[in-house]
């Protein structure tokens, strides 16, 4: 029963962000917004993390089958990956380069400073 009420909460909250997409003219896509929401519930303890708890570990569990799409919409357009690759290499490393600093940056303010 646990499952079951896991994924009411997880389709509810997707579901609220994605009507607040539709009301900014979707500025922000719905399930990203959705997840901010269920992240804020969860932190300010409007909703019990044990709820969604049981249904979030079946699917991290299973992510691999989420890439599949994202695996053929690649292969789909491989003609343009062909021609494009310098670039997309570059966007790549600079993007990973850039999301790791910033991480590195906020975990360090979050624990206070370097620990020695």
């Amino acid at each position: 029963m646990k499952i079951v009420e896991g994924v009411f909460f997880i389709f509810l909250f997707y579901f609220l962000g994605e009507c607040i997409s539709y009301l900014v003219d979707g500025f922000l896509p719905g399930s990203i917004i959705g997840m901010v929401l269920l992240f804020l519930s969860l932190h300010l303890k409007i909703i019990n993390s044990s709820k969604v708890k049981a249904t979030a570990q079946i699917i991290t569990g299973n992510m691999m089958i989420f890439f599949i799409p994202a695996a053929v919409g690649l292969m789909t357009n491989f003609a343009f990956l062909r021609e494009n690759w310098i670039p997309l290499l570059v966007a790549c490393v600079f993007s990973t380069i850039l999301v790791l600093v910033v991480v590195a940056v906020i975990q360090e303010k979050m624990e206070g400073g370097w620990r020695k």
